[in-house]
């Protein structure tokens, strides 16, 4: 506590340009990561598959997945443009400090006595703001959904279940973002100092509440969950399941063909209580043993203790973000220097702080794709364990077809950007040759966990 209080009264010097300095952050990260992706885009323009994958997907295949991937690409480059024109735009022309002091008029005016305070501007300063936002990237929005993802057939939404969602997410957002926020708020108001671990705890209790209530409230708003019906797949899956002693609870068929061609299957739920879900599109386009490869891998993450050293480390770093937030809370002069003089606003704080943690969060990225990587080799190693090396190699060669998932990376871009290992080194680690061979446990363990993709699987 008092080291925290030290470098708080350390950092807060009145006419240090802290504004200069996180646009100069933000200046640098986008020159960086625009470097990364120039580096990206000559791969994408290379005119032959890797030869890990020459004898698996066809020229045709290779060529639209790369067109894909420069297509996403040229998008990423306008978009990331369109978002710095509105970040050095918000920063140059106070846009913050204008619109806390226009919402306040709001308050004063509209609002009944008893509902003036800290915590009622904070709301509607936040959902003003989001609401602006939100209508300012319509456009990108709209582009990424009925262009982009049109063009190459992925897009399965119209226009009307598009914007649903979109009100369905500002609904959500009013109905559970208002409250957290205000406990946010009244946490910081009241535990004094020490309310970093109050903080930390609260965040605790909405994780958990999260996934508990997400399956049940939300996502039926914008998604159909439909028990998986009697079948090979279920029987299968069951089956794993208990060899695995695997907590399944329900087994369900989610409508991702609503929105989108893309496949994926995933778990969630308590520690006692487990639910999987399958997209319909995952199902259609693949065999039953393959599926169930997937789902071996999926439960490999879970029977390894993958999510729970997530959680952990998840956990850790909610803490020192809130520790270090206690430290800038009271940096006058960071909210001078953004055009607060006379108001000093937590949520306005907690912005400001999280733009001047940027370059530590990009630290942290690249360490948990390091690490993310390092896990999926050892998913793909349990699956194979259990008998599952070539149909998790199907699978995945049928995923990457189906997705027009990126097939070769630069290793920097990856390394920075990835999450998951490409095809061609995971195939690699499978030890799969177009026919069944026996896996390399040392290279599944990480040899060449450099090399990576952003697919969910």
């Amino acid at each position: 506590m008092d080291l925290l209080r030290r470098l708080g009264q350390f950092l807060d010097r009145p006419g240090f340009p802290w504004k200069r300095l996180i646009v100069t952050f933000q200046v640098a990260q986008y020159v960086f990561e625009g470097f990364l992706s120039f580096r990206q885009y000559k791969i994408l323009q290379e005119q032959r598959p890797p030869k890990t994958l020459e004898g698996e997907v066809t020229q045709e295949t290779f060529d639209k997945s790369q067109a894909y991937g420069r297509a996403k690409a040229q998008f990423g480059f306008v978009s990331g443009v369109y978002s710095q024109i509105q970040n050095f735009g918000t920063i140059y022309y106070d846009l913050l400090p204008r619109l806390w002091d226009l919402t306040g008029i709001w308050l004063l005016r509209y609002s009944p006595k008893g509902f003036t305070g800290e915590i009622t501007h904070t709301l509607i300063f936040f959902f003003t703001y989001n609401l602006i936002t939100t209508i300012i990237n319509l456009p990108i929005s709209y582009y990424s959904t009925f262009v982009l993802e049109e063009k190459f057939g992925f897009n399965k939404s119209t226009v009307k279940l598009w914007l649903t969602d979109l009100l369905k997410g500002q609904a959500l957002g009013i109905a559970l973002g208002a409250p957290l926020l205000s406990a946010f708020l009244a946490i910081v108001q009241k535990t004094g100092n020490s309310f970093f671990y109050y903080l930390f705890l609260f965040g605790i209790a909405v994780q958990l509440f999260a996934i508990t209530i997400y399956p049940i409230a939300i996502l039926p708003l914008f998604n159909k969950l439909s028990p998986l019906k009697e079948g090979d797949l279920k029987t299968g899956v069951e089956e794993l399941a208990r060899r695995l002693d695997f907590p399944l609870k329900q087994l369900f068929v989610i409508d991702g063909s609503k929105r989108s061609a893309h496949s994926n299957a995933y778990f969630y739920g308590l520690p006692w209580k487990k639910h999987i879900v399958i997209y319909d599109t995952l199902i259609e386009k693949s065999e039953t043993e393959e599926v169930v490869a997937v789902l071996s891998h999926e439960l490999g993450h879970w029977s390894l203790s993958h999510t729970t050293k997530l959680f952990g480390i998840a956990q850790f770093h909610m803490f020192y973000v809130f520790a270090l937030f206690s430290v800038f809370i009271n940096n006058r002069s960071l909210y001078q220097s953004f055009g607060f003089h006379k108001e000093f606003p937590i949520i306005i704080g907690f912005i400001l702080f999280s733009e001047a943690l940027a370059p530590m969060d990009m630290v942290i990225k690249l360490l948990m794709n390091v690490l993310s990587r390092k896990f999926e080799f050892e998913a793909d190693e349990f699956a194979v364990k259990l008998g599952y090396s070539t149909e998790l190699a199907k699978s995945l060669i049928k995923l990457q077809i189906q997705n027009l998932s990126t097939m070769d990376a630069d290793w920097m871009y990856a390394s920075y950007h990835f999450s998951h290992p490409i095809l061609p080194e995971r195939l690699g680690a499978l030890g799969w040759s177009g026919k069944e061979k026996k896996a390399d446990p040392k290279a599944i363990n990480g040899e060449k966990a450099s090399v990576v993709t952003g697919r969910e699987l």
